[in-house]
């Protein structure tokens, strides 16, 4: 049996990490850790889009003044790490694909999932 080594990550560090609105893996700058070094707030060094984490898991995006979100659009087909500006719930992340027309968005602190790729 193998054990998973945890990473001791520190503030001020670079770390390689998929970056939302770039849509793809990108160096990120760390900004905060938490008391067992694990990653909590970090910014991509390409776009300047902030991420934060809790217990290594990825719970709200912000972007860049620079870059906007699209509007969603369920006709849209959407990719996991795109990040969307829904009418009601703001902001999000599509963090997984769920049967053929359907995906997982984190919005803030939730996850909701929501339609694409209708015609």
């Amino acid at each position: 049996m193998v054990k998973a080594v945890k990473v001791a990550y520190e503030a001020g560090a670079m770390v390689k990490l998929n970056c939302s609105a770039c849509d793809g893996e990108q160096d990120h700058l760390i900004r905060t850790v938490s008391k067992q070094k694990q990653v909590t707030k970090a910014d991509c060094v390409v776009c300047e889009t902030s991420n934060s984490f809790r217990n290594g898991v990825k719970t709200s995006v912000t972007v860049s003044k620079s870059k906007s979100a699209a509007p969603y659009d369920r006709t849209r087909k959407y990719r996991r790490g795109q990040v969307m500006l829904h009418s009601v719930f703001g902001l999000g992340e599509v963090t997984s694909l769920v049967e053929p027309r359907k995906i997982d968005v984190l919005f803030g602190d939730q996850t909701r999932r929501l339609i694409h790729e209708q015609v």
